[in-house]
């Protein structure tokens, strides 16, 4: 064997280490901890899986404004930082907090493999460093949603309405108020959001009665 055919041996071997290396990240929180710093948050369906990408048909957008009715979100491939791809089968529903893709990185796209990338300028990207993933089901969502042990996606918990994730999302309840939440029957907790609107409706009707 001669220098040239160990030197490419070498090459080989380093080439199928990378794309097989597990990745490397400190967990960054739950939900509620991680959320403030992505770009898009949205609860939706998968419409769609090809490669390590998934497409997810958006049926409220928590924070942030995409013009599409679908988004491509890149998943796990050689050594990044994101949930498999098998996590996320068609039909199941989600919320998810996401962040963009604003630039190409070296060795991020390989054309013989083109289902098969870091993802797209423009398109998105989703982390397994934290809770940035909740199971929906209707209007209710479970996961790690705060307070939850480290590296546990689906820790048991009450369901979570949805509603109440997106009052924490824009700032309107806290996280006392989101902890108390995960604790608490949704259908009470639905009950108490449809009275409070009913109150409110209420009590403006009345004004214009008085004016």
């Amino acid at each position: 064997m001669n220098w040239r055919t160990t030197l490419v041996g070498l090459i080989l071997v380093l080439a199928s280490a990378g794309a097989f290396a597990e990745c490397e990240c400190l967990w960054e929180g739950s939900f509620s901890e991680v959320h403030p710093g992505t770009d898009l948050i949205i609860s939706g369906t998968i419409a769609s899986t090809k490669g390590n990408s998934i497409d997810i048909s958006i049926e409220r957008s928590l924070r942030g404004n995409d013009p599409m009715p679908e988004v491509r979100v890149w998943l796990k491939a050689g050594s990044y930082c994101r949930p498999e791809p098998d996590l996320f089968p068609v039909g199941s529903q989600w919320v998810m907090a996401l962040y963009e893709i604003t630039e190409e990185i070296a060795g991020g796209f390989d054309p013989t493999t083109p289902n098969i990338s870091y993802g797209r300028i423009g398109d998105y990207r989703l982390s397994s460093c934290g809770g940035y993933w909740l199971s929906r089901s209707g209007n209710v969502v479970t996961g790690n949603l705060i307070n939850a042990p480290r590296w546990v996606h689906d820790p048991k918990m009450t369901p979570v309405l949805v509603d109440v994730v997106a009052q924490h999302v824009t700032g309107a309840i806290g996280d006392e108020s989101l902890l108390q939440a995960s604790q608490e029957d949704p259908a009470l907790r639905e009950l108490i959001l449809d009275t409070r609107a009913f109150l409110r409706g209420n009590t403006s009707m009345e004004l214009e009665d008085t004016e």
